[in-house]
């Protein structure tokens, strides 16, 4: 056996936190330690909404760069996509998350390897709209697809606002309303975020 993994815990309840560390402490693969110093990091939520997708990528941004695996009391295919989409490496819904699934999934993303359950990428392969009616406000508008598809094609503000018959004021809107929604960086992020995510 290697050297143990570095581990950290991310939760907002305590109670998660502590239940999340002592099933880490199981594993003789890995070595429980602060966020900052772990090279992957277990998110525990009981839902997945816009905060949590924060949380994610926080917890992505910050001290080494950890990846991050996702365990959550409910995870729907559109969860899935935007989980992934935000920079989740694995997923497990919390009931499923015993020490042996829980170390398997630590291990796969310390390797740069990716885990879903099987059951949520079926949902996510069979589902023909690709996730978007995951969580509430997770779909775009025709109106934000449109700007969203010039936008990706290169035109800037007053040849979209020429192009749809919008003011450039509209335009500029509905792009800092899905950057904020999404809670994206800028245009740039939010082409590739939809893109990922299957809503454009």
């Amino acid at each position: 056996m290697g050297v143990p993994v570095p581990v950290g815990v991310v939760a907002l309840d305590p109670v998660l936190e502590a239940g999340t560390r002592s099933t880490l402490l199981a594993c003789p693969e890995l070595a429980v330690c602060e966020p900052a110093e772990a090279r992957v990091a277990v998110l525990t939520v009981d839902r997945l909404g816009p905060a949590e997708l924060d949380m994610v990528r926080t917890t992505r941004a910050h001290g080494q760069r950890p990846a991050v695996v996702l365990v959550a009391g409910a995870l729907a295919s559109g969860d899935a996509l935007h989980a992934l989409a935000a920079g989740a490496r694995g997923l497990l819904p919390r009931r499923e998350a015993d020490a042996s699934r829980l170390a398997h999934a630590v291990l796969a993303a310390a390797q740069d390897d990716c885990t879903v359950p099987t059951d949520l990428l079926e949902q996510v392969l069979d589902r023909p709209d690709h996730g978007r009616t995951g969580w509430a406000g997770g779909a775009l508008s025709d109106r934000e697809r449109s700007v969203l598809r010039l936008v990706a094609d290169g035109h800037e503000t007053a040849e979209i606002a020429q192009r749809l018959a919008y003011s450039p004021r509209t335009v500029t809107t509905v792009v800092h309303d899905i950057t904020q929604r999404f809670r994206l960086r800028n245009r740039a992020h939010a082409v590739a975020y939809a893109l990922r995510a299957g809503l454009l």
